[in-house]
């Protein structure tokens, strides 16, 4: 049997207000949105640029990111993105502020990393 490509995965983020995540992700990240609801006030909803996606859900519970659970946790999400300097300049211009600079990381990486509006940390970026 031949196996099938995987050719994406998409988090799924509890957010405290679907609202403010849907500002951050389409005005900040350049993100668009594929699907709310309902559309007044929505408590799901799902952004998409290019071949990354992100599921944003309000269920009345505070968010809980990975670095809330333990100091070591890192990341909520990897983005593979073939140019992260193109991708940092772009953020920049619209005022993105960076939890982490565009570095070549100590484990091979070159990228930067973002704290969303719920405190989920994304790095964007690519192998050296």
């Amino acid at each position: 049997m031949t196996e099938k490509a995987i050719t994406s995965i998409s988090p799924c983020f509890i957010v405290r207000n679907v609202t403010a995540a849907l500002s951050f992700y389409c005005e900040k990240l350049g993100f668009k949105i594929e699907y709310q609801h309902p559309d007044h006030e929505p408590f799901f909803a799902i952004v998409q640029r290019d071949g990354a996606m992100i599921f944003l859900k309000d269920v009345g519970v505070e968010a809980i990111p990975n670095r809330k659970r333990h100091p070591w946790a890192g990341w909520d999400a990897y983005a593979l993105v073939p140019d992260p300097d193109v991708l940092a300049a772009e953020f920049t211009s619209r005022s993105v502020i960076f939890s982490e600079p565009l570095q070549d990381t100590h484990d091979g990486l070159r990228g930067f990393e973002i704290e969303d509006v719920d405190g989920y940390f994304l790095f964007f970026g690519r192998p050296r």
